[in-house]
């Protein structure tokens, strides 16, 4: 949930396709840590397969002290989610600061999340703004190397608040009776080493997801997304799309 983008090793990482059920990936090499990462994000790994998302969960047989324990890579018209635990300690300290009792659910979260990025990767939308809004402009005197910096921290926020409110989204439908325990945990995660504007302030989309009713009223947008429902309730991904523009329209 810390970062956007991975960087994928294929050749050398083990990947659990997920036409494997996951009680047979558990006895692939796994570490105990990474099974309960995955055992974690289950429920939305099963839901990505049962609507044919072109999804892989990659783990990283690398030490990568440096990575965010679980990224959203893509390649090759699929997306990939990344574990990278060994020999790196936020792996475990991240699962220490998961809320008491709702480890799994915050775990889902965080899958969840990183399929909202996933999804737009497929629509073709990463970095990319909805119909009739223009990108902020960088401020005046920056460098051009600086200028193309700020303006990825700009883009790269937009996908974090979407990626979080889908994320919300999915607990909402799942999870209702928790979601004000959930929905503060991620914002205090959010606030944790705050600068603010920049890549993993979501803080403003956050606010708008207060009350978990939003996903349920909001309208829906034209998104491609598979998951549409056959009845009139918006997927999480135009629940999240159509609340994720209210904030846009103060952001840039």
């Amino acid at each position: 949930m810390n970062k956007s983008s991975a960087t994928l090793s294929a050749a050398a990482a083990v990947l659990i396709a997920l036409t494997v059920l996951i009680p047979t990936a558990m006895a692939a090499g796994l570490t105990p840590l990474e099974q309960r990462w995955i055992a974690g994000m289950t429920p939305v790994l099963q839901q990505a397969k049962a609507d044919a998302v072109p999804l892989d969960v990659v783990v990283q047989p690398q030490d990568a002290p440096d990575a965010a324990p679980l990224a959203l890579g893509f390649r090759d018209g699929r997306c990939k989610l990344v574990l990278s635990l060994r020999g790196n300690p936020e792996g475990e300290a991240t699962l220490t600061r998961l809320p008491v009792g709702l480890e799994a659910e915050a775990l889902e979260l965080m899958a969840a999340h990183e399929l909202g990025h996933c999804r737009r990767y497929l629509d073709g939308a990463w970095f990319a703004l909805p119909a009739g809004f223009a990108a902020a402009r960088a401020p005046e005197g920056l460098s051009e190397d600086s200028r193309r910096a700020y303006l990825s921290m700009k883009s790269t926020r937009r996908e974090e608040g979407y990626g979080d409110l889908v994320a919300l989204a999915w607990t909402a439908r799942r999870h209702p009776e928790r979601y004000a325990a959930l929905h503060e945990w991620l914002s205090v995660e959010r606030q944790r080493d705050l600068l603010p504007g920049s890549h993993h302030d979501t803080l403003a989309w956050l606010a708008l997801a207060r009350d978990p009713r939003v996903f349920a009223s909001t309208s829906s947008t034209s998104t491609t997304s598979p998951m549409k429902a056959a009845n009139a309730t918006p997927s999480m991904f135009d629940a999240a799309a159509s609340l994720w523009t209210r904030a846009l329209a103060s952001d840039e």
